[in-house]
């Protein structure tokens, strides 16, 4: 019988019409994200289903799927938070993701938004647009120079140490802290471990890279906020939930630190009304680090792997909970 599977969006043409050959694809093709009763209506009898990271992928639903036969969630993200792992696990039911794709990508626009964010690109391309062309002077949108300067990486995994090379390239220091507890140096990357707190004080600019985790969950909230230079910047790639956006908010508004850079929000999309969005100081993304074609490309091709990996009953090539085939 011809497997089925159940997409959470619509991605490549061509991978999907190749997916078409061999199984029988259920496909929600809006931009928005499909409502919880719409997955769980549309789980009848499917074999697996390829998943985003907006996706709310609860008990419930595990549940319901695991009654109807499904075998795979198959998400394309490297982060797999929005999945209850522990309730598939319990159930058999394999968990992929697609580990390792987004490092280069990731780390390129992160440096994508610090030089934009210091430099003024995105608050003077704005005037221009808007028809203002101020006369020359010599402060006029003046920024800050990152050679020499120290930037502060939180979370030392695969992203973090890609920025980290990149960092060296600029002249600039290194000090990193893993909320994990990871401070011991990496061979061949540059950089100085640090606490959490010492990094915080030194850095002129501090980059988040860490899984979101129970200890890294508000990691950066008013009190750490107010250990940051006057002058620093803070830019968030990893994951909105790090970051307490009120106190955000008060901090740069009272111009405690000096701006903010938020490719992530928690939640997302970011309120409409939220305070932050009327910061000149601030830059926000609607969550793109990834969002190359060579890469998106193969993150699709992790995911079509994996789940047809698990509709035919083999392992997953990246599984997240690989216990499930120790019995």
């Amino acid at each position: 019988m011809t497997p089925s599977l159940l997409i959470t969006r619509s991605f490549f043409p061509d991978m999907l019409e190749k997916l078409n050959k061999y199984c029988n694809v259920v496909l929600w093709d809006r931009a928005a994200p499909p409502e919880k009763h719409w997955i769980i209506r549309n789980l009848n009898h499917m074999d697996g289903m390829i998943t985003m990271l907006t996706d709310k992928i609860d008990e419930e639903i595990i549940r319901i799927g695991a009654s109807q036969g499904l075998k795979v969630i198959s998400q394309m993200a490297v982060g797999y938070d929005n999945i209850d792992v522990r309730s598939a696990t319990e159930r058999k039911i394999a968990v992929g993701n697609t580990p390792g794709v987004l490092t280069e990508t990731t780390a390129d626009f992160t440096w994508a938004l610090l030089m934009a964010l210091v430099r003024q690109v995105v608050q003077s391309h704005t005037e221009v647009q808007q028809g203002v062309w101020r006369p020359w002077g010599p402060e006029v949108f003046a920024g800050i120079d990152v050679n020499g300067s120290t930037l502060g990486i939180i979370g030392f995994g695969r992203i973090g140490q890609a920025v980290a090379r990149r960092a060296s390239g600029f002249g600039m220091r290194v000090l990193y802290y893993d909320p994990d507890g990871n401070r011991s140096k990496v061979s061949g990357i540059p950089g100085e471990p640090s606490g959490l707190e010492m990094l915080l004080c030194h850095s002129d600019f501090v980059s988040l890279h860490a899984n979101l985790t129970a200890s890294s969950r508000n990691l950066i909230g008013k009190r750490q906020l107010e250990l940051m230079k006057s002058t620093a910047f803070l830019i968030n790639t990893a994951r909105g939930a790090m970051v307490d956006h009120n106190a955000l908010y008060d901090s740069l508004a009272k111009h405690q630190i000096a701006g903010a850079a938020l490719d992530v929000f928690e939640p997302e999309p970011i309120p409409a009304d939220h305070p932050l969005l009327k910061l000149p100081n601030v830059i926000i993304t609607p969550h793109i680090a990834s969002a190359s074609i060579a890469t998106r490309r193969r993150m699709a091709s992790m995911s079509i792997e994996n789940a047809y990996a698990g509709i035919t009953g083999k392992k997953l090539p990246y599984c997240v909970n690989p216990e499930i085939y120790n019995s």
